[in-house]
This record gives structure tokens, C-alpha cells and sequence, in this order.
């Protein structure tokens, strides 16, 4: 894997997006927090408060800022990074700038979703936010969920913003990924799961994978095994993985992950509509995981 330069050094490794815990229609901070220092002490490189993973939809403005609160508090030092998404330009940005107040890494910022912008117009929705924020952003390539697609060649007029520095690749076109790598300019991150190990292979940075909060220092050690270009071993490894990652996503994320830990005690199984929770034959199917055991 190629060395990154200074600018790309904080968005390297294993990321966690954070599930948000709820007990009875409210945040549940404490499991939050339990959880979150829970994966500082094994070897995760840093999480994102407020992603898709975390339902960010379903909270209002402060119940995300107290979230944020949450994790930075329990985060043992490890950096941060707030997701956000929205469509209304000078609300967005004045979000962006709200956020400034906090000690982040970053933010994770996807296209506006709905409104398909062109290529000029996304070019526009990401540079008016990287000249507004305080922090470094990580573009979110994730057009299954936003309906605008990203090209390769404007996520290279992106990358010449001083304060762009990385992608979540959810974008599902390996030739993209892999001119993003062999550019140089942005720390790709790996952000469909069942995608790290090739997108790792290939060089890119890390990962931002929902996956980890069940097994995270496995997930630490494939990450490893591949920066160092031990294939044999990061095969063994991702192996035994796979049926874990695939089961996480077999049903809209994060109701599988919340089930799995709900199961472990964790959290409680509780998601916000219109999320619902995980099926009873998945639920049953996760269960028969090897790893998965009440603490």
C-alpha cells in the first residue's frame, strides 16, 4: 500500500460508524458510550457519529449534537468524524458551520439526495461546504442512496480542494476506485463491507465498515495484513469474516447489526420508523454466528 502524505494520514484503518442505541424512543447514551470506548480499546482507528448506520435521519439537530457529545466523550482519544447529508444548500452549510464548535476529524458528506444534480452542480455542493467547514471533508460516493453518481473525473477536480481528503466508496464501480487509489490525492476508504478486501487490496486507506462493531479487532487485523501485502493471511482471515458481513447486510442495515447486538447486550432491539427491526429468521441466523454470545 502506498505511504499517504500528511493530509491523508488521519483517514487510514479500520472506521466504525456508530449504530445509535434508543430505549424507549429516546437515545440511549449510555449504551452509546459503553459501546463506543468498548471498540476505542480494540485497535479501531475512529468512528462516525451520525451516519446512515447511525439512523442520523431519524434524530433532529440536537439529538445528533448530543450523540456527537456522547461519542467525543467516550472516544478515548480516538478522532471523529460527524456524518450529514441534507439538499437545501444554505441550510447545509450552516450546519457545517454549527459543527465547528466540536473537536472533529471531519465530516461525511454525501451529494444532496433527490435532487440529481449535474456534475457542475455537485462540483459546487461540495466545494461550498469544504470553504465553509472547519475540518476536512470525506465525500460520500453513495448513489443508491442520494441518486447522484459521482464521476471519476469530478471527484479528481475535488480532490485539488484543500480541505477534501478522502472518499466513502460506495459508488460500486471498481475502475473508479481504483483510478481514486492510483491518483493518490484522496484516502479512499472502503464503504460497502463486502468490498475491503479488494479495495484494500488494491492500495486504498481503509475502511468505514458498520460490520466491525461485532468482531472489530479481526476486522483491525485484516486491515493490517493487507497495508503490510500479506495476502495468505488476510485470506484466512477474510474468510472467516464473510458469512458475518454478508448476514450484517441481508436485510436493511442497521436492523441486523442492532439485533446481533441487542443479542449480546449491547443495546436494546430498537430502531426508529420507518427502519423496523430485523426479522425473526435472520435474528435466528445471526444467533448460529460463531463469536455471537451474550457478554
Amino acid at each position: 500500500m502506498p505511504a499517504a502524505s500528511a493530509s491523508l494520514a488521519p483517514f487510514q484503518g479500520l472506521w466504525i460508524p456508530l449504530v445509535t442505541p434508543f430505549k424507549d424512543g429516546a437515545v440511549d447514551h449510555p449504551a452509546l458510550a459503553a459501546l463506543t470506548t468498548t471498540l476505542a480499546r480494540q485497535g479501531v482507528s475512529g468512528f462516525v457519529a451520525c451516519g446512515s448506520t447511525g439512523e442520523a435521519a431519524a434524530l433532529d439537530e440536537a439529538e445528533q449534537l448530543a450523540v456527537l457529545d456522547t461519542v467525543l466523550g467516550a472516544a478515548q482519544g480516538l478522532p471523529v468524524v460527524m456524518g450529514l447529508s441534507g439538499y437545501h444548500m444554505g441550510h447545509t452549510a450552516e450546519w457545517v458551520t454549527a459543527l465547528a464548535q466540536h473537536p472533529l476529524a471531519g465530516l461525511l458528506v454525501p451529494p444532496p439526495h433527490y435532487i440529481r444534480p449535474s456534475q457542475q452542480g455537485l462540483l459546487h455542493w461540495f466545494r461550498t461546504l469544504a470553504d465553509a467547514s472547519a475540518v476536512p471533508l470525506i465525500v460520500y460516493d453513495i448513489p443508491y442512496r442520494t441518486g447522484a453518481t459521482l464521476t471519476t473525473d469530478t471527484l479528481l477536480a475535488l480532490a485539488e480542494h484543500p480541505r477534501i481528503r478522502a472518499i466513502k466508496d460506495c459508488g460500486g464501480d471498481t475502475a473508479k476506485t481504483q483510478a481514486l487509489i492510483a491518483d493518490g490525492r484522496l484516502a479512499v476508504l472502503a464503504g460497502e463491507d463486502a468490498q475491503m478486501f479488494s479495495t484494500l487490496a488494491w492500495g486504498g486507506h481503509g475502511a468505514i465498515a458498520a460490520s466491525a462493531h461485532w468482531h472489530a479487532p479481526h476486522f483491525v487485523e485484516l486491515v493490517d495484513l493487507l497495508r503490510v501485502g500479506n495476502l495468505p493471511e488476510a485470506r484466512r482471515v477474510w474468510q472467516t469474516l464473510r458469512p458475518w458481513v454478508e448476514a450484517c447486510f441481508a436485510e436493511p442495515n442497521p436492523a441486523p447489526l442492532k439485533a446481533a447486538l441487542a443479542h449480546a447486550g449491547w443495546m436494546r432491539n430498537e430502531l426508529r420508523a420507518p427502519m423496523v427491526a430485523a426479522s425473526s429468521a435472520l435474528t435466528q441466523r445471526l444467533q448460529t454466528l460463531p463469536g455471537l454470545s451474550p457478554r
